[in-house]
């Protein structure tokens, strides 16, 4: 068997970039070691970029329908000493939850169990004809051969227990495979950094009733702040699932009391599953051996806390998938796949620094004495406990300034810019026009909730030259016949939006297919220096690969 891309792990990062090669018409294999996807229900929160991508491939619409609760359920986060306790300190519209228009982003956060973001990803990968996955397929190991190509070595488990050898030919091979990838170890890579942080326990368990038995309403996450049981109750699914998670060291004894003990009330309960997991803070020292790439938690490690990291690995899917995809459509250069590391390094850094700082201050943490006594005493103590709360875990459920405002500050596909960056501020986002930089957000028709966003018209599979003025088409036409003869794709994008010039502050903006901007500013001749760099290769290089159509620019669209 032959393909373009082999991919080792079907989760969420295998799947995105498998979304992200065969809807550009590049073969991919995913093989996965179990007989489904769904097998992991850690994640909850689909946050705004990884919404942001999901529309960007057409399934936003798909995954909101998918919503347990609704994606008008109440997106708060209540803190409280126990679920029959005093309430301690609340956030609304945690993770930017709310589906009321917002001017900085296209689409809002949703709560929604990680085994469906996998159940969307999968349908839409099955309607790929490019696409093919191997399920109960173990990867067992690869060789690289003289042509540059992988040789990977699978076995896969028959319906009848039966194993069969499998083996597979692919231009690239990429390890999704989670924490413990067997890619990573087949290519003697090491994490760096430390573990443990600390041992958690969760279990996931059913009660039809407890969302009728406490008072403290709906909400995303209850924190369960006391002495004997700390822990982080969730709602899981409709169905009456809900997560508990605690300190391993205070899972001892039967489950369903321990919950009891933290709800502080007798309730119905089912434990379901039981899962053991341990905080980390690592990060693999390389990323990348010749033709094999390691994306998502194959390369990097952090607390969950904060929700970062299946979108910081659905991230890392998207950059590296429209870099191979650029690769192999012919118009990208040896620059591209090099800049993944370079890239994707300083965002995980950022994060997992992030998600550790909120590590740091959990339920057991914020448990002070007396904050259950009754009285004016216990009142007190519950006070200072909920300003406390409320000045130190704010920046874990608004982190719209990690989420959108990280920024590239090296990488080899940028011109050296104006300077000045995204906001450094965990909380607060500023849009930035900065080479680096997400390209700010706009709505492009007032009045309308939905269906007019500026990303809605940026090229999936090349640059986009977003010009801000209209009057500046001459200009933007001789940097899109420069990219034709570079053979770069290339979309004019000429929205006619007076807002996008105060913005932007510059003429031109070039755009990435992961809608991060390459460059900006005013000259034309700099723009056109800038189209060979973002695509990896010197200015002037020809690619015979690429077919005529492909090196064709697009008209200037005015919406």
């Amino acid at each position: 068997m032959e393909t373009d891309v082999l991919i080792v792990g079907a989760g969420p990062v295998g799947l995105a970039l498998a979304l992200e090669l065969a809807s550009q018409g590049h073969r991919c294999v995913i093989v996965e070691k179990n007989d489904r996807v769904g097998y992991a229900p850690r994640a909850k929160t689909t946050n705004v970029r990884t919404r942001e991508l999901m529309r960007r491939w057409g399934l936003a619409d798909r995954l909101a329908q998918q919503s347990p609760f609704g994606v008008d359920y109440p997106p708060n986060v209540v803190f409280a000493t126990r679920m029959g306790g005093w309430e301690l300190a609340r956030f609304s519209n945690a993770m930017h939850c709310s589906p009321q228009r917002d001017e900085r982003f296209s689409e809002h956060a949703q709560w929604i169990p990680q085994y469906k973001v996998e159940q969307v990803l999968q349908s839409r990968v099955a309607e790929l004809a490019d696409a093919s996955m191997l399920f109960s397929t173990t990867f067992s190991g690869f060789s690289e051969r003289d042509d540059g190509r992988v040789a990977a070595s699978l076995v896969r488990r028959g319906d009848d227990g039966t194993d069969e050898s499998i083996s597979i030919v692919a231009r690239y091979l990429v390890g999704a495979d989670g924490g413990r990838s067997a890619v990573r170890e087949k290519l003697g890579v090491r994490m760096e950094g430390i573990s443990p942080l600390m041992h958690h326990v969760s279990f996931v368990f059913r009660s039809r009733d407890l969302e009728q038995r406490h008072r403290l309403g709906p909400a995303l996450m209850y924190w369960l702040v006391n002495a004997d049981m700390p822990a982080v109750l969730s709602p899981l699914d409709s169905d009456g699932r809900w997560t508990f998670g605690c300190p391993a060291a205070l899972a001892k004894g039967d489950p369903a009391d321990l919950i009891r003990q933290g709800l502080g009330f007798d309730v119905d309960l089912e434990i379901l599953s039981r899962d053991e997991w341990t905080a980390h803070q690592l990060v693999a020292t390389t990323y990348r051996a010749g033709p094999v790439f390691l994306a998502g938690d194959a390369c990097h490690l952090h607390p969950p806390f904060g929700g970062f990291g299946m979108n910081m690995g659905i991230g890392d899917a998207l950059d590296l998938g429209w870099k191979l995809a650029a690769t192999l459509s012919g118009w990208g250069g040896p620059a591209l796949l090099d800049s993944y590391e370079i890239e994707r390094r300083q965002i995980h850094q950022r994060v997992i620094a992030e998600s550790v700082a909120n590590h740091a201050v959990l339920s057991e943490q914020l448990a002070a004495r007396h904050i259950e006594d009754a009285g004016a005493a216990g009142d007190s103590v519950r006070s200072d406990v909920g300003a406390r709360i409320l000045a130190t875990k704010r920046r874990e459920f608004d982190s719209l300034g990690i989420v959108l405002g990280s920024r590239y500050h090296r990488s080899p596909l940028m011109l050296p810019g104006d300077g000045t960056s995204a906001d450094d501020d965990a909380t607060d986002y500023r849009p930035s026009a900065s080479a680096g930089c997400l390209a700010p957000h706009a709505w492009l028709r007032e009045g309308t909730a939905r269906g007019a966003s500026l990303y809605d018209h940026f090229s999936n599979s090349g640059l986009t030259l977003l010009v801000t003025r209209q009057a500046l088409e001459g200009g933007a036409a001789a940097i899109g016949e420069v990219a034709a003869a570079q053979a770069i794709p290339l979309r004019i994008l000429a929205p006619d939006c007076q807002r996008l010039v105060q913005l932007y502050g510059w003429d031109f903006a070039l755009i990435r297919p992961d809608q991060y901007i390459a460059w900006s500013g005013n000259s034309v001749e700099e723009a056109c220096a800038a189209l060979a760099r973002a695509a990896g290769r010197d200015a002037g290089a020809q690619s015979p690969e690429v077919s005529k159509k492909e090196t064709t620019c697009a008209t200037v669209e005015s919406h």
